[in-house]
């Protein structure tokens, strides 16, 4: 291990790259509507919408005005979270990393150039569009380079056994979604949900810290990979009823689930989305237990349909990792979403 250089912390990071007041004010607008929802103050629906993974400054801002547009116009029944993934889980360590690691995707890795890259894109999204935004927590001692930014947090299907994972998210107050592992065992999920709920002393940073709980945490369907290596969906009308029959009997607070339309849902076959986003509506219209449960969905989205490889001449706002809508299909499917909700 070859340590090369000591990065600053957070606070010099945020001093550095400070949030003005009207920043600040936006994401406290947005954190207010986001909790309505997990409260049940609001029934609102939730879409966590955006690219696989945020690859390029200009092409996500692109999108997010986008959504910004597509926001006003459905406001009354859906609340757009955009996601702004910065850090990409690898199954096998290898492949891009996300914007964290290589702010320039065709460059070696520089770890202080990605910190500046997604708070300065962070910031941006919030500056240029009033949405607090939405990235996954892959390393929970990074996750203080953004904690005045992001208004949503999730916690990855490898990430979700992890303690350190969850006595973070547990000092949050903010949404954590935590998904259930790749695995598919709903109970690891709900054990993860019931920690970082709890009350914790733990290290965090080299300091000793107490959190009260985050009574915000809650569940993410995202399928499943059985020991053959199929892909199984768990967002069918039986599988949210189950979840719903577990939650009942878990006396967590806020009973809540996001629906990923990707992923083991999917198989990861992007256009599929489309018609599971459908299916779960209609179960929630179904069902009153899922439509309290199920509070939105998370979407994969880019400008452009499907992905491409780093250096295959790289269409502008389409995917460097998995495929994703397209924005003609993905305003469609949000509009529809409204009319059926």
């Amino acid at each position: 291990m070859e340590f090369v250089r000591k990065l600053p912390i957070p606070m010099e990071v945020k001093e550095m790259y400070p949030l003005t007041a009207p920043m600040a004010a936006s994401k406290e607008k947005t954190d207010i509507e986001i909790k309505k929802v997990f409260t049940g103050k609001s029934d609102r629906f939730i879409l966590i919408i955006g690219p696989c993974s945020a690859d390029r400054e200009d092409a996500v801002i692109d999108y997010i005005m986008r959504l910004r547009e597509v926001q006003e116009k459905v406001a009354d029944k859906i609340l757009i979270i955009p996601r702004i993934y910065t850090n990409k889980p690898r199954t096998t360590g290898d492949g891009y990393k996300g914007m964290l690691h290589q702010p320039d995707p065709h460059e070696k890795p520089d770890m202080f150039a990605g910190v500046v890259a997604i708070r300065k894109l962070h910031m941006r999204a919030l500056a240029e569009t009033g949405f607090g935004c939405a990235d996954e927590m892959l390393y929970p001692a990074n996750y203080r380079y953004l904690s005045d930014l992001l208004s949503y947090v999730a916690i990855g299907a490898r990430s979700v056994e992890n303690q350190d994972h969850r006595l973070t998210a547990s000092g949050l107050d903010i949404p954590v979604g935590m998904k259930n592992p790749t695995g598919g065992d709903v109970s690891v999920m709900m054990n993860a949900i019931t920690a970082a709920q709890h009350k914790h002393t733990f290290i965090f940073r080299g300091w000793e810290v107490n959190t009260e709980g985050n009574p915000l945490a809650h569940a993410i369907m995202r399928g499943y990979v059985n020991k053959h290596g199929q892909s199984i969906p768990n967002y069918h009308y039986e599988d949210l009823i189950g979840l719903a029959e577990v939650y009942a009997k878990s006396g967590l607070a806020n009973p809540a689930a996001i629906v990923d339309t990707n992923h083991a849902n999917s198989g990861k076959k992007y256009l599929e989305q489309i018609r599971i986003a459908k299916e779960i509506l209609h179960s929630r219209r179904h069902s009153e237990d899922i439509r309290s449960l199920v509070k939105g969905l998370m979407i994969e989205s880019y400008i452009e349909d499907g992905c491409q490889k780093i250096g295959d001449g790289e269409v502008y706002g389409k995917s460097i990792t998995d495929p994703c809508l397209g924005w003609e299909k993905t305003e469609r499917l949000i509009y529809d979403i409204a009319e059926q909700l």
